[in-house]
């Protein structure tokens, strides 16, 4: 009998070896035969699960996606007990790709967004990922909302875009040098801050 290829896991695989020569070299300096040395896999097999290397790059950043994702959820679930606006600052801290760990993680998801820019395949990969991730923050808004009492009301969509474009925002500044980790945290941390205190005040 022939052996089964698991599809999914090679899939997986390849985008995996995608990133890393991305973070290495740029997307310029990601090819088919660089990728399928990387994934130790044969040309054959890439061009198996992909027909070109566009549909190789859409599948890569959906991966990076659904890693981030992830990552998010699980930041919402592991304390359930937590207030929604707590929970919302752990989403955007996961979404900043702050930490020394996601490094490499953030500069191939910036090369992936500079990419998209040229690229109607990749924008529409990246407009499903912020569609989700504000859908996430829209919700974690109103919820907070909910008991403020007398409060300004605030308009929780545009709010979780501007979390959303600022949480990027500060995963660029870091990467280039321009603010320390912890100083987009501290950015981040009096956003939110200044945004409860809006949402707390009293009516007038």
């Amino acid at each position: 009998m022939p052996r089964q290829v698991d599809h999914v896991g090679r899939r997986r695989l390849i985008a995996e070896a995608v990133c890393h020569l991305a973070d290495e070299r740029g997307l310029e300096g990601v090819t088919l035969r660089d990728v399928a040395a990387r994934a130790q896999v044969s040309m054959g097999a890439v061009q198996r699960c992909f027909r070109t290397k566009e549909e190789m790059l859409v599948f890569a950043l959906g991966h990076i996606g659904e890693r981030i994702h992830e990552r998010v959820q699980a930041r919402l679930v592991r304390s359930p007990a937590q207030s929604a606006g707590t929970a919302l600052g752990h989403a955007a801290g996961e979404v900043s790709l702050l930490g020394e760990e996601h490094r490499a993680e953030a500069r191939v998801w910036l090369a992936f967004v500079a990419q998209a820019a040229v690229s109607k395949a990749l924008a529409r990969t990246l407009k499903a990922n912020y569609a989700s991730l504000q859908e996430a923050f829209t919700r974690l808004i109103s919820e907070a909302g909910e008991g403020a009492g007398r409060a300004v009301p605030l308009d929780p969509q545009r709010e979780a875009r501007t979390l959303l474009a600022l949480a990027d925002g500060l995963t660029m500044h870091v990467l280039i040098g321009h603010l320390t980790p912890q100083e987009a945290h501290d950015v981040l941390h009096a956003h939110l801050a200044g945004l409860w205190e809006q949402q707390m005040r009293p009516d007038l």
